[in-house]
């Protein structure tokens, strides 16, 4: 059986996107939480993750540290993770990647806090940012995405890694429009992401230590 390490779930973006993608599928596996503000979380990481970060899957002996090749490790190993279409398939890769790798701007002014709300004005590179992603969510809505709620239809590998930002944008009081807002609904009504939500209402504050959270 798999072995998924996240950390909060209140802070740890980077650890909902494969733990919400592999509860969407019912993809077996045993959850250990590492608490990302005690002295001995980056020990304790280290023990399980190379990178010292988190979320990092193992399969037996094999250990999977980074949320991407997680994601693509389980592509592998399970049907429909990623669109069966080629084009669409690479259209949802190259918006996986640009989430994964892409958005330095929002990320800095807001950050995940699943129980925070606060309306908060981007600066116009935060704004840049948000534009894109309503962008993305658009096109891939109106090009894939016309059998189903999310971005290809049916919930897959793309629509996992812009679970956070979904919740950033509900924290934030930040509110896309058209097709951009439906999709973003989706993503927070979607029962993983609820079961998630309603972990961290009881986890108790934290606060995580820089660079434990990738």
């Amino acid at each position: 059986m798999y072995t998924l390490y996240i950390g909060d779930r209140n802070l740890s973006s980077w650890s909902l996107r494969p733990w919400v993608l592999m509860r969407a599928f019912e993809i077996e596996f045993c959850e250990q939480t590492i608490w990302l503000d005690r002295p001995d979380s980056q020990a304790r990481i280290r023990e399980v993750s190379p990178s010292g970060r988190v979320p990092c899957l193992h399969d037996g002996g094999t250990v999977i540290w980074d949320s991407l090749a997680i994601a693509e490790y389980l592509a592998e190993r399970h049907r429909g993770l990623w669109p069966a279409d080629a084009t669409a398939r690479a259209w949802a890769r190259s918006a996986t990647a640009e989430m994964h790798s892409g958005f330095a701007a929002l990320r800095e002014e807001f950050s995940m806090d699943l129980k925070l709300r606060e309306v908060r004005t981007p600066s116009p590179r935060a704004a840049a940012d948000i534009a894109r992603i309503e962008a993305i969510w658009r096109e891939g809505r109106a090009r894939f995405g016309r059998s189903g709620e999310f971005l290809c239809g049916g919930f897959g590998i793309v629509d996992a890694f812009w679970c956070p930002v979904a919740f950033r944008f509900r924290s934030y009081g930040i509110r896309p429009s058209g097709p951009a807002s439906a999709y973003c609904v989706a993503l927070l009504a979607l029962p993983a992401m609820r079961e998630w939500d309603d972990a961290a209402a009881r986890e108790p504050d934290s606060q995580a230590v820089a660079g434990t959270a990738q």
